[in-house]
């Protein structure tokens, strides 16, 4: 009996094995079907310029999914990712340009400030018990808010204070590779190993398959949650510094539509909206289709409502198809 109990626990495991890659290897087949769509509809897609500025608007999008797919594995959500990465930014200016602190003090703080906001997020879900769509969403608004209070509604530039501010994101320590994909690839491999190898990542698993039987085998998961929302908000910060280091100023208003992107990038991975299965490498070729959607569009000078409408099609099949695949598992 207990063998045949076995047998059927690995056929399921080699069963959702084979699912999660089938799901990797649509993603990956979907980013190369866009790729030679768009480099055939113009000339100008696949250039050396072109690919690197495809590369850089992954780099920001690809940091704030590599955070939110440890929340949305939880079975929650972050839509504070966008104006969070604008305050990351706006507080990253205040240190460096206006209190005149080193830059690596204003990184710290930027990325501090991101850390905040998640632990905000988290006491918020558990404690108060809100859902994490409501937590957020006022996250959302509050963050956005203070970017423009703080910045008194202008950008705040780096040019002066911090000449080398932008060499952040726009430099080069590995020729051909700006600095801000390097930081992505790194932050990725980081991700990667804390999901697969950690206490964090097992329980972020945990909480997301069953929350309560992972509380009742004496786990604290009101505490890992909000270690969770703090690891993602860290990435929020990571994404603005690299954002205002791409643009050589802080704009408060610079996140807008950024979470929707972020989310889709990591539901078209294949991470799941209900919690429990999710990878890193799924995230990375999700970040991947949102680029390249969103700069073939602009090549094709496709007008910014229909990138748009475009946009919000992709993120509604993508949610479609996750919820295909969990009536599959139910």
């Amino acid at each position: 009996m207990q063998q045949a109990v076995a047998e059927n626990t690995d056929k399921r495991d080699v069963a959702g094995f084979l699912k999660r890659q089938l799901q990797q290897s649509l993603a990956f087949g979907t980013l190369i079907v866009l790729v030679i769509f768009f480099s055939v509809a113009s000339p100008n897609f696949f250039t050396a310029s072109n690919i690197a500025t495809v590369l850089l608007s992954t780099a920001v999008i690809g940091i704030l999914a590599l955070g939110t797919t440890f929340v949305i594995i939880t079975g929650g959500i972050d839509l504070s990712l966008g104006t969070g990465m604008a305050l990351c930014a706006v507080m990253t200016g205040v240190f460096v340009t206006n209190w005149g602190l080193p830059v690596w003090v204003g990184v710290l703080g930027g990325i501090a400030t991101g850390v905040l906001m998640g632990l905000i997020n988290g006491l918020n879900v558990t404690f108060l018990r809100l859902p994490p769509f409501i937590a957020t969403l006022a996250m959302m608004m509050i963050a956005g808010g203070l970017a423009l209070v703080i910045s008194g509604v202008a950008p705040i530039y780096f040019s002066t204070s911090a000449p080398d501010f932008k060499k952040i994101a726009l430099g080069v320590i590995i020729p051909g590779i700006p600095n801000a994909v390097l930081i992505t690839a790194v932050l990725a491999i980081i991700a990667a190993i804390v999901l697969s190898k950690t206490l964090l990542g097992r329980y972020t698993f945990a909480i997301g398959s069953n929350e309560e039987a992972t509380r009742l085998s004496g786990v604290d998961t009101r505490r890992w949650t909000v270690f969770i929302y703090m690891f993602a908000g860290a990435f929020t910060g990571i994404a603005g510094i690299i954002i205002a280091s791409r643009l050589d100023s802080a704009q408060p208003q610079i996140g807008t539509g950024y979470e929707l992107q972020a989310i889709a990038a990591v539901i078209i991975g294949g991470t799941s909206l209900l919690g429990g299965r999710g990878s890193i490498l799924g995230t990375v070729v999700g970040a991947l289709i949102m680029s390249v959607l969103v700069n073939g569009l602009r090549i094709m000078s496709i007008q910014t409502e229909w990138q748009n409408i475009v946009v919000g099609v992709v993120v509604l099949l993508a949610v479609f198809f996750d919820s295909l695949r969990n009536r599959q598992r139910t």
